[in-house]
């Protein structure tokens, strides 16, 4: 059975495979839609393992909120095309129902569990082996407080959302509240709630790296502690939530404009695709 243009395309949506495979597979096949189909499955199982050393770079993140609670995860992929194509994003919303069901807290507990039979890393090999490309869960995140908020941002028009936020607040303007600096989450990505949260190591390693610079500038010895206390602040106001200059108040903190929204932010989590924190 001879096969055409538009049955590689039909074959290369409905698997997310590569053309030259689709291709391939209908010519295994002889042009028949439901064995290349097959075919492909057969050959992804065989190339799992060789996969596992791929990069995993793209994918998408998603956000789950009720009530109180709020979960994140982002699944990747290997390329663009299967991160905005439909069967991985049938995928990961499974992943993600799944890590809510489960009230998962991390990427190794949500693959170890039971999902109707199989495994999470089991179902994601399966999509391996059927999408052509590595498919793993990064990370996961799960938040809770009085009110929490979720925010997915894309990059691209033509993607998946890339980065997702979770923001936990009280007070009674509290989803208001929480929307506005889930956003500035998204744009400003900082890596702690509090400075209290910043390791006693980070906080030492910064002080002797602000001191070596400012021994190289040639700053005077007497000028020293002010200056090594300063850039260690601007290091709080960088990366500390609460801190950073607000996005639509740069005058106020993060933390100040919830103050005086009668709100607390007590928690969040932020994830961007392919970044390693």
């Amino acid at each position: 059975m001879a096969y055409t243009a538009a049955d590689i395309k039909k074959l290369r949506e409905s698997t997310g495979a590569g053309m030259l495979d689709c291709k391939k597979a209908l010519e295994e096949s002889d042009g028949d839609l439901a064995a290349a189909q097959e075919f492909l499955r057969v050959k992804g199982l065989k190339g799992v393992t060789k996969r596992e050393g791929r990069t995993a770079s793209n994918g998408l993140v998603a956000a789950y909120v009720d009530g109180g609670v709020g979960t994140l995860v982002e699944v990747n992929c290997e390329t663009d095309f299967v991160a905005k194509g439909d069967r991985f994003g049938e995928l990961a919303q499974r992943v993600l129902d799944q890590a809510v069901a489960v009230g998962a807290t991390d990427a190794a507990s949500l693959l170890a569990s039971d999902m109707g039979g199989k495994t999470v890393q089991e179902v994601l090999d399966e999509g391996n082996a059927s999408l052509g490309e590595k498919i793993e869960v990064q990370r996961v995140a799960r938040v809770e407080g009085d009110e929490v908020v979720s925010y997915l941002h894309r990059t691209s028009p033509d993607l998946p959302p890339q980065i997702g936020v979770l923001v936990a607040a009280s007070g009674e303007r509290a989803a208001e509240v929480g929307r506005d600096v889930a956003m500035h989450t998204a744009a400003m990505s900082p890596t702690f709630l509090t400075r209290e949260e910043v390791s006693e190591e980070v906080v030492a390693s910064e002080r002797r790296l602000a001191e070596e610079t400012a021994r190289e500038e040639g700053r005077p010895e007497q000028a020293m502690p002010k200056i090594i206390e300063g850039r260690v602040n601007g290091y709080f106001k960088d990366n500390v939530l609460l801190e950073q200059g607000f996005a639509k108040e740069s005058k106020k903190t993060v933390g100040k404009y919830a103050e005086e929204a009668g709100v607390q932010v007590t928690g969040f989590a932020r994830f961007r695709v392919g970044a390693t924190a």
